[in-house]
C-alpha cells in the first residue's frame, strides 16, 4: 500500500496480478508440471495479452495535441501531483513535442529533455525553457558583481582551462635516514 501512496501508478495491482501468477505457478509445479512448459506457457499468455492489449487500443496521432495532453492528464491522475495535471500535462506534452525527432516520432530521446527541481517554490511556479538556456548558479554579488546584465553576451566552455601538467618525472632516493632531514 505504501509503495502505491509513493508510485501511484498501480503498482499494487502489478504485485497482486503477480503474485497470483506466481502462485499458481507454484502450484502446478507441485503437481508436476516441469519448468520450462509453465515458462512457455506463460510467454504464450504474455503475447496473447499483448494482442488484446493492441486491439483495445486507440491509435493517438502525433501532431493532436489536445488527445497528447489529455493522455497526460489521465496518467497525471494517479500521481501525487494530480491536482496540477492541468499545469504539468501540457508543459510535459510540448516539452516531448519540442524534442522529438519528426523522421522517427515514435521513439522520443528522453536524454534530451532535463528537469531541473529547485528548492523552496511550488509546482505552480514550474516553468518549460522554450529557447535558451538556464544557468544553475547564482550570481556573485558579493564581490561587486552585477545583479543584472541586459543583451550580454555569454560563452560556454565545456573544457579545462588551468595550464597543462609539466611532464617532468623526478625520483628521490633515500639510501640513509640521516638524509630525509636534509
Amino acid at each position: 500500500k505504501s509503495q502505491d501512496v509513493n508510485a501511484g501508478d498501480g503498482t499494487t495491482s502489478v504485485v497482486v496480478i503477480c503474485g497470483s501468477l506466481l502462485k499458481k505457478c507454484l502450484e502446478l509445479l507441485n503437481k508436476g508440471v516441469h519448468p520450462t512448459i509453465i515458462s512457455d506457457s506463460m510467454g504464450k499468455a504474455c503475447k496473447k495479452a499483448s494482442e488484446i492489449l493492441q486491439e483495445m487500443a486507440s491509435p493517438i496521432n502525433i501532431q493532436d495535441r489536445e488527445a497528447l495532453i489529455k493522455a497526460a492528464t489521465t496518467s497525471l491522475s494517479s500521481k501525487v501531483v494530480s491536482q496540477h495535471a492541468s499545469l504539468l500535462a501540457p508543459m510535459a506534452v510540448d516539452t516531448v513535442l519540442k524534442v522529438i525527432n519528426p523522421e522517427n516520432p515514435n521513439r522520443v530521446d528522453l536524454r534530451d529533455i532535463s528537469i531541473i527541481k529547485k528548492g523552496g517554490g511550488t509546482i505552480d511556479d514550474s516553468m518549460m525553457l522554450d529557447n535558451g538556456l538556464l544557468l544553475n548558479q547564482k550570481p556573485c554579488t558579493s564581490s561587486g558583481g552585477p545583479r543584472r546584465v541586459e543583451n550580454a553576451k555569454i560563452g560556454l566552455i565545456q573544457f579545462c582551462i588551468s595550464p597543462p601538467k609539466t611532464d617532468l618525472e623526478s625520483t628521490v632516493v633515500v639510501n640513509d635516514y640521516q638524509q630525509m632531514d636534509r
